[in-house]
């Protein structure tokens, strides 16, 4: 090999080393500024317990920066480990990567008033909650309705909201008895307690509300995990609080576990410590979820409309439930043939095989009350159809089951 060409050569492969050593340090003094520059966690974040993180980052894919960005604590936590996949089979949220810090103020809060019969208050919005179209102006509004239950709602104070449009039966009935003690601080602290033992009932800290066009957040603590409702779902109606993500939205499908059935029951009865009962009903139609979690605490999630709270103290959990009752209205009386033999399923698929069925059921001296018909009997499962092939002489067979005294109902999905 000539000497110029082996020259040549070494000031290439010379050349082409010292330029892999400056990308690399050029790439290393990037990283180490990124990682001077990195905020590391307050001692304010390190001190808050697991159990009492409440979750600053609830869309996901959770993002560090935009943490940050939100003036929140990130320490990554087990809800990394949640997949999309485990959101649609399980209840399990996991403990929150991004949460707020003690100090968080989100909304600050001002011209408190304090009346006779409740409070009212202004909140302004500091930190943008990282959701689109924060409302900027938020107003509170607390009122005592009696000595047993009080209303907290909390709406848009420039622009009307949707609320549902029904009617309640709030009746005013104040002995001056009260039997609670609610407190609201200049830092945005609410509290209800129990007048005759101070146990917690509600408890928020307003500063870390998220109030957007279509994302509303607010969490309480309350007095234990004894808690009951939230339906429907297919599961016991004592709740578990390992960070258990409840949604409410009707919708008909198979009851299977950890997943929103048929009916939307925003209200739950919790027992406390000393063996009384308190329950809270949220009045708002939208899609709901319920985050439960281990401080014991509970945090509500609504895609629209505003948060409109009634707490209820009881003390006793029948005497929650008339509270409950008599704010939404009391259960119809049932008719008699309602409490009768009702014989149902889907996948008779012709009316040849409901009459069939109903004929052999009765031969056996079953009292049948009331023949179903679930959504097969329709045309291509349109409402208010009925399938001209398989369900001809639907309407006759109805009739002559009214004829025997018997009743019949249709599904309407």
């Amino acid at each position: 090999m000539d000497i110029r060409d082996y020259c040549q050569k070494r000031r290439i492969l010379y050349a082409f080393i010292i330029l892999i050593i400056a990308a690399c340090t050029i790439a290393l003094i990037v990283w180490l500024a990124k990682g001077k520059n990195k905020p590391e966690p307050s001692s304010t974040c390190s001190k808050i317990p697991d159990v009492e993180r409440f979750d600053c980052h609830p869309n996901r894919p959770i993002s560090e920066n935009e943490c940050i960005k939100r003036k929140c604590c990130y320490i990554p936590a087990t809800d990394q480990n949640v997949s999309d996949w485990d959101l649609i089979h399980s209840s399990y949220l996991g403990i929150p990567s991004c949460f707020f810090p003690e100090n968080y103020k989100g909304y600050g809060i001002s011209n408190i008033v304090k009346k006779d019969d409740g409070f009212e208050a202004d909140l302004n919005r500091n930190i943008a909650s990282g959701f689109p179209d924060d409302i900027k102006k938020v107003h509170l509004m607390i009122d005592f309705i009696d000595d047993y239950s009080l209303r907290i709602k909390i709406k848009d104070k420039t622009s009307q909201r949707f609320e549902p449009p029904v009617s309640l039966n709030i009746k005013r009935e104040k002995t001056g008895n009260r039997t609670y003690n609610v407190k609201l601080d200049s830092d945005g602290l609410l509290t209800v307690e129990r007048k005759k033992n101070r146990v917690l009932v509600f408890k928020t800290q307003l500063s870390q509300l998220i109030f957007s066009n279509q994302f509303l957040q607010l969490s309480s603590y309350v007095s234990s995990s004894y808690l009951y409702g939230l339906g429907e779902h297919k599961e016991g109606i004592l709740k578990s609080f390992n960070w258990t993500r409840l949604t409410i939205f009707n919708q008909g499908d198979l009851p299977v576990p950890h997943r929103n059935l048929y009916g939307s029951h925003p209200f739950y009865l919790l027992m406390e410590p000393e063996g009384d009962a308190n329950g809270v009903f949220l009045l708002n139609s939208n899609a709901i979820d319920v985050v439960l979690q281990p401080a014991p605490a509970i945090t509500f999630r609504a895609i629209g409309g505003i948060f409109d709270f009634f707490i209820l103290l009881g003390p006793t959990p029948s005497e929650v439930v008339r509270q409950y009752t008599g704010i939404v209205g009391r259960s119809f009386m049932p008719p008699y043939w309602s409490l009768g033999f009702h014989m149902c399923k889907y996948g008779y698929f012709s009316l040849n095989k409901t009459q069939e069925t109903l004929e052999r059921n009765l031969d056996k001296g079953v009292p049948i009350d009331v023949q179903w018909h679930d959504i097969d009997y329709m045309k291509r499962y349109l409402d208010f159809t009925y399938d001209p092939e398989n369900f001809a002489g639907l309407p006759e067979f109805v009739d002559k089951l009214h004829e025997d005294g018997r009743h019949y109902v249709a599904m309407i999905v």
